[in-house]
């Protein structure tokens, strides 16, 4: 049976532009009939990837991937460093890329985005190193040129039989905790395609938001003193919103996705948690400075049923007058919608949650840090386990 860990936040934007879509505007939908402000789960999984680099207690620089087409170069320089000619060890790169279908095209990169975790790289480095004389280009190939025809030697593309496994065993996700969490595609590749064990949802506000403009002016601080008028105009869109975020990860398949490694399941969760609350969107803050922490998390453990997204709460959008709080109300919604599906479809396992707004109506085990928060779902998630 499947063990989950939920993770459910309010969490109140000042006016900000934290994630723009193509014309520059902050990015929306429409939900419940009325247009709501919106963070897409890219974006947070993108925040939540750099903010891993910054926990260095929890995970190391082998745990974290790279999501790059710039592989080569990272070959390159790891051959260099075991002593290997650059020109040769380039030559010898594609062509052990190419025998597994990655191919490298003239500007030295990819033909799409990689995402490798640090150990493939490193291995895969390795394994040219190890096998440098064996890895021969087709015109050098004396045996290929003699023996075998000109399309034999094309298809073998100078990788010996027994070598020709051993790179396509290296890309097993190394053991990263993002790819873990996040999965991967390598279209050439797709047997090893790695299924993500965590899902994020785009972010919505509780509440329906209208498009606000800035217009801005700046002035030529060089500018001689009897001209007038300004050197530079122009509106930057933003908007201002309460955000419902929500995530959800299956623990047993972090584990098997981080090959049976327990002790890096158990840090790459807690990591994900942390990194969930506290990682910001960076678009726009050097104009907007919005750094405004959540006001309410709830984090469950189950091991029943299926995950229960609660953005239906918010379907009737939050509205508030005069004195009366957004976030509260929104947190008011968001425990009525959880207890209407517990008595549906039963509880929601055990809960733990952080209640800054005060609003008295979340079942579960009230916690008052977030270490505390942490600690408590951690210990419950791996003594179920």
């Amino acid at each position: 049976m499947k063990n989950f860990v939920e993770i459910h936040v309010l969490q109140n934007f000042a006016p900000s532009n934290l994630n723009r879509d193509d014309t520059g505007a902050p990015k929306d939908a429409f939900f419940g009939g009325s247009r709501r402000a919106r963070i897409s789960s890219q974006c947070i999984k993108h925040a939540v990837r750099e903010y891993f680099k910054t926990k260095k207690e929890l995970l190391d620089a082998n745990a974290i991937a790279s999501r790059t087409k710039r592989v080569q170069d990272e070959l390159i320089k790891s051959l260099k460093e075991k002593g290997r000619d650059g020109k040769e060890a380039l030559v010898k790169i594609q062509i052990a890329l190419k025998s597994v279908s990655l191919v490298i095209k003239d500007d030295g990169k990819t033909e799409y985005l990689l995402f490798l975790g640090k150990e493939e790289i490193s291995k895969l480095s390795e394994l040219i190193n190890e096998h440098w004389d064996k890895i021969i280009p087709p015109e050098n190939n004396n045996e290929s040129a003699g023996k075998k025809k000109k399309k034999k030697a094309k298809e073998a593309d100078a990788i010996p039989d027994e070598i020709r496994p051993a790179i396509k065993k290296v890309f097993d996700g190394g053991k990263a905790v993002d790819i873990a969490l996040f999965g991967r595609m390598l279209a050439d590749m797709p047997e090893k395609n790695q299924y993500a064990s965590s899902q994020v949802a785009h972010a919505i506000s509780t509440h329906a938001v209208t498009r606000e403009f800035d217009f801005y002016t700046a002035l030529d601080d060089l500018k001689p003193e009897e001209s007038s008028g300004s050197d530079m105009m122009g509106t930057v869109e933003f908007n201002s919103a309460c955000f419902y975020k929500y995530a959800v990860v299956d623990y047993e398949k972090l584990i098997e996705n981080l090959q049976k490694d327990k002790e890096l399941a158990e840090k790459g969760c807690r990591a994900f948690l942390e990194g969930f609350i506290v990682a910001e969107p960076s678009g726009k803050q050097n104009s907007f400075a919005a750094h405004n922490p959540p006001e309410v998390i709830i984090i469950s453990v189950r091991k029943e049923g299926s995950p229960r997204n609660l953005a239906n709460a918010f379907e009737v959008p939050v509205k508030v007058k005069g004195s009366e709080s957004l976030t509260l109300e929104s947190v008011k919604k968001l425990a009525d919608k959880e207890k209407q599906l517990s008595s549906i479809y039963g509880s929601a396992g055990k809960s733990f949650y952080i209640d800054s707004a005060d609003s008295g109506v979340l079942h579960g085990e009230r916690k008052n840090s977030l270490t505390e928060l942490l600690d408590a779902v951690m210990k419950t998630l791996t003594e179920e386990g």
